[in-house]
């Protein structure tokens, strides 16, 4: 497939897109022995021999796979310092990121992926693909606070809302709600920072343990904490289907 040579470096994890553009007009690119130095100019990456300062690209293989976080690991090195990184715990030569963060006090499901195309389309609200979680609160809210929670609440001057919102048995794999404590499952298509820690805290339930159990098609399933696997071809199409 014939794609412009910068998308096809960038994709290679060369560089970014604009650094990548750069290196096509100072002449460090060549395809199939000749020097390029245009912009907009296309090539196809399973055809030609593309080469920087000398050094055939290796083109990345989509990889998917699923983690279960545990507590105290980042989804992202932005967040903050000094805690591992949940990435560190999936040992690949294919450069990975995370799409949808879980903040590191969360648990649960993550996806990590080279696909850049499908985690902006899984992540991004307008494709309003949703994410379900347990949440273990404090309290025990009554069925006019599990409405207020769908109907939203103010937050730092923006509303804050679940798409749906139930209660969960007490007894989870996770572990059991005690006395004064209650599992929620709630449904988001769009989470903002700490979305559900903030829309929580509004109604007087704090979180105690939040984990990601669902990203659209995806689920956590048994996946012991820490441990990830590979995405299932059938998981991966039906991911992608999910997505247009």
């Amino acid at each position: 497939m014939m794609e412009r040579l910068q998308k096809i470096l960038a994709h290679a994890g060369v560089a970014s897109r604009r650094k990548c553009e750069e290196l096509i007009v100072t002449g460090r690119v060549r395809v199939n022995g000749a020097v390029v130095t245009e912009l907009g100019t296309k090539a196809d990456a399973a055809r030609d021999r593309i080469e920087v300062n000398g050094v055939p690209i290796r083109l990345e293989t989509k990889t998917y796979v699923i983690l279960h976080k545990p507590r105290g690991y980042l989804s992202d090195l932005d967040e903050e310092r000094g805690k591992p990184l949940a990435i560190d715990l999936v040992p690949t030569r294919e450069r990975l990121f995370v799409a949808g963060r879980l903040d590191a006090n969360s648990e649960g499901l993550l996806l990590l992926t080279n696909d850049g195309a499908l985690a902006h389309r899984l992540t991004h609200p307008r494709y309003a693909h949703e994410k379900e979680y347990l949440v273990l609160v404090a309290g025990e809210p009554d069925d006019a606070t599990l409405a207020r929670l769908q109907k939203g609440v103010w937050y730092a001057g923006e509303k804050l809302r679940a798409d749906r919102v139930a209660r969960a048995a007490r007894r989870q794999r996770f572990g059991q709600a005690d006395r004064g404590q209650t599992w929620l499952k709630i449904v988001l298509h769009e989470g903002k920072k700490r979305h559900i820690r903030h829309l929580c805290a509004a109604v007087g339930h704090p979180v105690l343990r939040l984990i990601r159990v669902r990203i659209g098609p995806i689920e956590l399933g048994n996946l012991p904490v820490g441990k990830w696997r590979a995405l299932t071809a059938r998981e991966v199409r039906t991911l992608v289907q999910s997505t247009y």
